[in-house]
Order: C-alpha cells, then structure tokens, then sequence
C-alpha cells in the first residue's frame, strides 16, 4: 500500500483511538480540529484544485450552522436525515446563486466579489432578526437519527457525536480524493495551471469551475452543521471574514496541494491556538496569544514554501543537494565492447 493511502488511514485510526483518552477537554479539542479539517478540505478543493482563492468561504460554513439552529424545533429534536440535507442544500444553492456571478470575474476580483457576499450574508444574521441578530441563537436539542421507529444511534449518548464526527471526515476526505481521480478532478487542475489552454482544448471551464464551488459549499455547510451541532450555538460571526481568513491560513499552512496537507494544517493552527492561549504556560502573556501565533505562523510560512505537508520533499532536495558530486572517473560512462570481447 503507498503512502498516500496509508497515512489518511493511519490518521482516521488514530483519532478513533483517541475518543477513549478519558479527557472531555483534549476529545472536544479533537472534534473540533476534525470539524475544521471538513471545512479546510472544502476550501481545499477550490484553492488547490481549481486556482480559485475565496475569502468568503465562511458565509457556507455560517449558513450550514444557521439551518441547523433555525430548523431545529426548541420542544424536540429535528430529524437527521432532513436537517443535514436542508443544510448542505442551503449553503450549496447559495454558492450556486453567488458562484455564477463572481465566477464571471478573475484574481484579486474574485476574491473581493467572494467577500462582498460573504458580507451580504453575515450582515442578514447579524442584523435582522433572522437568526437572533448579534445574539446569535441556540440549538436546545441535537437531530435524531431514528427511521421510522427505529433509533441507530443517538448523538447524545457516549462518544457517538465523536464519531459521527469522524465519519462525516473521512467520507469528505475519501469523497474529494476519488473525485481528485475523476476526468472532473483533471479538468479542475488543467484549469489551475492554465485554463486557456484548456479553453483551446475544447473545455468550458465555467461549468467545471461553478461545479467545484458548489461542491465545496455544500462540503462547508456540513462543516458548520458539525459545529453548529457540536456547541448548540450559532452567532454570526461563524461568516464572518475571519473565518474565511483562518481556513484559507490551515490550507496554505498544511499545503495547497495536498488533503492530507488542509488536515495537517488545520490541526497545526488549532493546536498553535490552544498552546499560546494556555495561561498556564504564558500567565497573563496569554492575553496576546495574536502576536506569538502570527510570528509562528510567519516563520512556517518563510521557512515552508509547500506548506508542512511538503516537508519530506523539502527535505530530500536538501539532502541531494548537500550529497558529494560523483567524481568524473566515476561519472564517465563504460565503454560497448567490441564484437567478440565479453561483456563487462
């Protein structure tokens, strides 16, 4: 088995495992970093697989929370099965309404575009009485997952959140690496490196790039529904453009080129986040646990051009380009023998 199998299975083995480490505090602290890692790989499949940068990834994330607060009944627990869909269809028809105009624009021009409405969705949160307005609102009880009257599992009891959680990870993380393999996944990275070639090829790129953003809005939607789920409290500044910036930081911090490298990098940057915020540590330093974290995340960004999932190959080039040259006697190729003498 290769590595690039191994490892992802290595990983989703490790945080089961972690469920029974008999802390509340370092299993919250888990799920947390797996919900991020289903929103950084959402942003993963726009950034590094087709090119196209977005600061207002967070407004699906937010919308995502939002529907699974706002439909839930605050009496009795919503259904599963018709609270997750509803809000993975919420954020996607959104990015479809959104998508199709900013994806008229390029560049730096999509990316403002991308924020604007961003901005739009946050400010309808925040300041109407939609979702509570700057209070936010809570989710009294989670969905249950009972088909007819039959309950498979129940959010509430032990660790089923926990995995539950996980799943919804590796069926995101195995779901955008078989689409990575697809002839859909080829037309995205012929797009990024250079989508007028693919233009002259025959390509419409249009449809395959708005494909793509919806695909990775509906994907933050379920990120937002996990957390929304997770705290039983939704406020607006789950969209706002911090939270756009903050998953854009995991991607380009774990590697654009790599889902393994968005997971490496979301639980970097979470972990970097508890570490400098921890007063028993820092003390009262604690309090501008900003300045450390952006000085770390400086020297990783300076020191880490392909991000820390490009480490080993980083350093293998060092290390061939610190190997002695091979001497010129050695280097000189062996003469053919002549027709009749043996071979060497």
């Amino acid at each position: 088995m290769k590595t690039h199998r191994i490892l992802p299975v290595a990983t989703l083995l490790a945080l089961a495992a972690f469920a029974w480490s008999g802390s509340d505090y370092y299993t919250g602290l888990a799920v947390k970093i797996m919900i991020y890692a289903v929103f950084a790989l959402s942003l993963q499949l726009l950034v590094g697989g087709a090119g196209l940068v977005s600061l207002g990834h967070a407004a699906f994330f937010g919308i995502g929370a939002y529907v699974a607060a706002l439909l839930s009944p605050q009496s009795e627990a919503a259904s599963l099965w018709l609270l997750l869909p509803a809000a993975l269809l919420a954020a996607a028809a959104y990015a479809a309404l959104t998508g199709a105009l900013a994806l008229r624009t390029r560049g730096v021009y999509f990316i403002m575009v991308t924020l604007a409405f961003a901005q739009m969705a946050y400010y309808v949160f925040h300041d109407t009485e939609v979702g509570g307005g700057s209070d936010g609102i809570y989710l009294y009880f989670r969905p249950q997952a009972a088909i007819g009257g039959w309950l498979p599992f129940d959010l509430d009891q032990g660790h089923t959140y926990y995995f539950f959680v996980l799943t919804c990870l590796a069926l995101a993380w195995g779901f955008l690496a078989l689409l990575r393999r697809s002839p859909f996944g080829a037309a995205l990275a012929g797009i990024r490196i250079n989508e007028q070639r693919m233009r002259a090829a025959g390509y419409s790129t249009y449809p395959y790039k708005l494909s793509a953003y919806v695909i990775g809005a509906a994907l933050a939607g379920l990120a937002g529904f996990l957390f929304a789920l997770k705290d039983g409290f939704v406020t607006p500044e789950l969209l706002a453009w911090e939270q756009s910036g903050l998953v854009l930081l995991m991607v380009i911090l774990g590697g654009m080129g790599s889902l393994g490298g968005a997971v490496l990098g979301t639980a970097t940057l979470v972990l970097l986040q508890e570490l400098f915020q921890s007063q028993a540590l820092f003390g009262d330093y604690a309090r501008h646990w900003h300045l450390p974290l952006g000085l770390t995340i400086i020297a990783l960004v300076a020191l880490l051009p392909d991000g820390l999932a490009g480490l080993p190959a980083q350093w293998r080039r060092r290390r061939a380009r610190q190997a002695p040259a091979p001497s010129a006697a050695a280097a000189k190729p062996l003469p053919l023998p002549i027709q009749g003498e043996p071979h060497a």
